[in-house]
């Protein structure tokens, strides 16, 4: 097969280079018109996601988890997207079950968390499927935390003097 897509594309090629030596004009249309169509299906594939910081200097979002929407505080110091119980309950994650055995360390301190896998986490375009993260015991934290098993998956993600740009693979 792999010789067989090999013969292919030598063929196109010299068949390409043989058409612009007979028709420079007509090739420079084609090329033209082949490199905007790719440029616009890149571009309209794209899935980014643009987040100002705030005046405290954090990078805060709106997110979806399981559906639920909730907001989230970027921390590439965190190991995992860590979740208060309250926004775990909401997005229907079975706390029941949950053995808080994970020794976490947070601004407000020490603390044990409990694993859990997000069956969708949405950040804008960018949608993530069976993400894990920590749970917190109830009152143990302010905020979400999206931590790297959420940032890892990206294509890149930058930090820019007010702003954070996240980029997802097409």
């Amino acid at each position: 097969m792999i010789r067989l897509l090999t013969v292919i594309i030598v063929l196109l090629g010299t068949a390409g280079s043989i058409y612009a030596v007979q028709n420079p004009s007509g090739f420079e249309s084609a090329k033209r018109t082949a490199l905007n169509a790719v440029s616009h299906y890149t571009r309209g594939n794209t899935r980014a996601v643009e987040i100002s910081r705030t005046h405290s200097g954090e990078f805060a979002l709106r997110a979806r988890i399981n559906g639920v929407k909730t907001p989230m505080v970027i921390d590439t110091g965190a190991t995992s997207v860590v979740l208060t119980y309250e926004t775990a309950k909401a997005a229907g994650l079975p706390l029941d079950l949950a053995t808080y055995d994970v020794e976490v360390e947070t601004a407000g301190g020490h603390v044990r968390a409990a694993r859990v896998t997000l069956d969708r986490l949405a950040v804008g375009k960018l949608v993530e499927l069976s993400v894990p993260a920590l749970v917190v015991p109830r009152g143990r934290l302010k905020t979400n935390l999206l931590g790297m098993s959420f940032l890892n998956r990206l294509e890149s993600w930058e930090v820019r003097p007010d702003r954070l740009l996240l980029r997802g693979y097409p």
